[in-house]
């Protein structure tokens, strides 16, 4: 299929107004990339990319024009979002490269559409569409959609060279689209490259690793980046630990209706030790909030397949439930796998699912008293009120969560007469 007219996202009306308003008086516009690739593969489409004969300047007037809110995201490298009904468009000038430095380029502003498609980096990723829908392949990238090969245009190492990054993103695009094994020739440059990856910023690599790591299936792209260098390279936590758990856990996220996590794909890869995940988290630049799933995680307790249903309550409201979570993922993931060969296994995995259920079910419970009450039942201020809140806490885990306001009350008034 070279002809993308009759595609729903192709005929939005939002994308034919940019056709229509870009294609008049001698310019040009065309779908570039990412839409084009998935359409051809049959995968959903998200964002629309466009690429343009016209300056950035001359985009933004004609949008203007035409009443289309027009944001700058990146004007300086020619990228103008035109804003239609609310979805935005990426509309980029023809570039070609001036300087690379291996992490970033300096870049002209041009109307030659091959020189465009070659400074790109896969051949996958530099198919255009014209406003008749037809396919433009100026790179041999229509025979790779076929054979589902992730192949870098031209030399594999002076792309490379161009942006080291563009090592990830050939594992990261093999990992999303590639089958069998991987282009020899981008594999061998990205193993000649592995000694430049430590100049990218943190903040990129763990972008590209986190959309690597979200893919249906990043076993094969995982095996390949360590046989490479590359995965010991960026996630060196991985070189003792191994990546063995990926496949295991992708069966089971794909048994049981599991949505990708990145985040719990990566903890099943490097040691549950705090501290280092700690120092891999800051390594990487991650948010606060993916530091902290991984703090959690790794702090989280195993989960006692012959322990009770009370005993299991209590550790989710002391370490709370999403460490735990995790924890509970990678172990039943394992123990399904064990389970084919070991019934003792299979029972395992039966209460492991049973313990993870209810975990994803579990609402911590409001302890219901707080400093002010214990202040107010006669302890004295100081370290006192602390203590004794922490212990009628404990009476009330030990409860079960079951005593009420009144109950913690009462025992509070037993504490300060004794």
């Amino acid at each position: 299929m070279t002809d993308l007219s009759n595609e729903s996202w192709f005929r939005e009306p939002g994308l034919q107004r940019l056709f229509a308003l870009l294609n008049a008086d001698g310019g040009e516009v065309r779908v570039v990339g990412g839409a084009v690739r998935n359409s051809l593969m049959g995968l959903p489409v998200g964002d629309i990319d466009l690429a343009t004969t016209l300056e950035p300047e001359a985009v933004v007037e004609r949008a203007k024009a035409a009443g289309i809110k027009a944001v700058p995201t990146g004007i300086d490298h020619g990228t103008v979002t035109l804003v239609i009904d609310g979805k935005g468009y990426e509309v980029t000038t023809l570039r070609r490269d001036v300087e690379t430095d291996g992490r970033r380029a300096k870049v002209a502003f041009g109307q030659d559409w091959q020189e465009d498609a070659e400074r790109r980096d896969l051949t996958i990723n530099a198919l255009y569409a014209g406003a008749d829908g037809q396919v433009i392949d100026l790179v041999d990238g229509l025979p790779d959609i076929e054979t589902k090969t992730v192949r870098f245009i031209g030399d594999a190492e002076m792309r490379i060279a161009e942006d080291y990054l563009r090592v990830l993103r050939f594992f990261r695009f093999f990992a999303h689209y590639g089958g069998g094994r991987p282009d020899a020739a981008g594999l061998k440059a990205c193993a000649r490259a592995v000694s430049k990856l430590s100049t990218l910023s943190a903040e990129r690599v763990w972008a590209e690793t986190k959309k690597l790591l979200s893919a249906r299936d990043p076993g094969r792209a995982l095996l390949w980046m360590r046989q490479s260098g590359v995965l010991s390279a960026i996630l060196p936590e991985t070189e003792k630990w191994g990546i063995d758990a990926i496949p295991t856990l992708v069966a089971a996220e794909q048994a049981l209706g599991w949505r990708p996590e990145p985040l719990l794909r990566l903890a099943s890869i490097v040691p549950k030790d705090a501290e280092r995940l700690a120092a891999l988290a800051q390594r990487l630049r991650m948010s606060n909030a993916e530091a902290a799933y991984l703090d959690r995680y790794a702090k989280a307790p195993k989960a006692n397949p012959d322990g009770s249903d009370i005993a299991f309550d209590r550790e989710l409201y002391r370490s709370g439930k999403e460490g735990i979570v995790a924890a509970l993922k990678i172990d039943l993931a394992y123990a399904r796998a064990a389970a084919e060969a070991d019934p003792k296994a299979m029972a395992k995995a039966g209460r492991l699912s049973v313990l993870l259920q209810r975990a994803e079910r579990f609402e911590r419970p409001v302890f219901p008293l707080s400093g002010a009450d214990v202040l107010a039942g006669g302890v004295e201020p100081g370290p006192a009120v602390g203590e004794t809140l922490k212990a009628l806490e404990q009476e009330w885990v030990n409860s079960n969560f079951s005593f009420d306001r009144a109950k913690l009350l009462a025992r509070l008034q037993d504490l300060v007469r004794n």
